[in-house]
């Protein structure tokens, strides 16, 4: 397995990777890992995929359209 070596890490950025693996219960070696594994692992779609799935997600649940009257509704339900 490699190694590697990181060098001037901004004093923020460490307390908040230290501050970050201490709430998930690991080093902060792991905690590093972790955090690449999550950056190079995540898979990137492009703008038209992902506007496609929304497309087909709202044709799907075939709701109605958000208007500023039903949030209006919405917020004073309830309410005297």
């Amino acid at each position: 397995m490699a190694t590697i070596t990181i060098k001037s890490i901004p004093d923020e950025l460490y307390e908040r990777l230290k501050q970050s693996a201490a709430a998930h219960r690991r080093s902060i070696n792991s905690e590093v890992i972790v955090c690449l594994e999550g950056t190079f692992a995540s898979k990137r779609i492009d703008a038209v995929t992902r506007l496609s799935r929304v497309d087909a997600l709202r044709e799907r649940v075939a709701l109605p359209p958000l208007t500023e009257d039903t949030l209006k509704t919405a917020k004073n339900s309830g309410r005297p």
